[in-house]
């Protein structure tokens, strides 16, 4: 009988756990759901990349699937949507099994995920590489953190490696675009 009660005990413990870090993934989603609209603003690279520093991108986040997926679209301000000629990567965020996902759809070719956390006082959420699918011979994302400053302004920092894991860092101050 006593090891039936620890059983249940334990049993309780590990779903209360399950619960909490479901209810803090859910609750960190929801907060990345607040930059639901569209964004501009400048983007800084390191190290310098001429082609890339100080151009205005455009960002487009979209809830969809009936809330469960927020898409993130990013592109150059002005650039026609041409595949063959500009880059235009796509990012899903996404609650699974109790953790915040983020699947970067990247020019590069390849998918790398990353799982999120948010700060503790819920303003920055930081997604970490888990795994990737597809060649990295060209690199890949590899790490993002979003820092929301209030209600029309956020900074979204991105990190790719480079081939031989040199990083490559970007980051843009966006602005609502009215």
């Amino acid at each position: 009988m006593k090891s039936v009660r620890f059983a249940l005990a334990v049993g309780l413990v590990a779903l209360s756990a399950a619960a909490f870090a479901q209810s803090d993934s859910q609750k960190s989603f929801e907060t990345l759901k607040t930059l639901a609209g569209n964004w501009e603003g400048p983007v800084e690279v390191v190290p310098p990349q001429p082609e890339m520093s100080g151009k205005l991108m455009h960002i487009s986040l979209r809830v969809t699937s009936r809330g469960n997926a927020l898409v993130h679209e990013m592109q150059e301000s002005g650039t026609p949507l041409d595949p063959a000629k500009y880059d235009h990567p796509v990012t899903m965020f996404y609650v699974d099994d109790g953790r915040l996902l983020l699947t970067h759809y990247c020019d590069a070719g390849n998918r790398p995920r990353m799982t999120g956390k948010v700060s503790p006082d819920g303003k920055t959420l930081e997604f970490e590489f888990l795994d990737v699918a597809g060649g990295t011979q060209y690199g890949h994302m590899h790490h993002a953190v979003f820092t929301i400053v209030d209600a029309n302004h956020h900074t979204e920092d991105w990190t790719y490696m480079l081939p031989g894991d040199k990083p490559l860092h970007a980051r843009m101050d966006l602005q609502r675009a009215k």
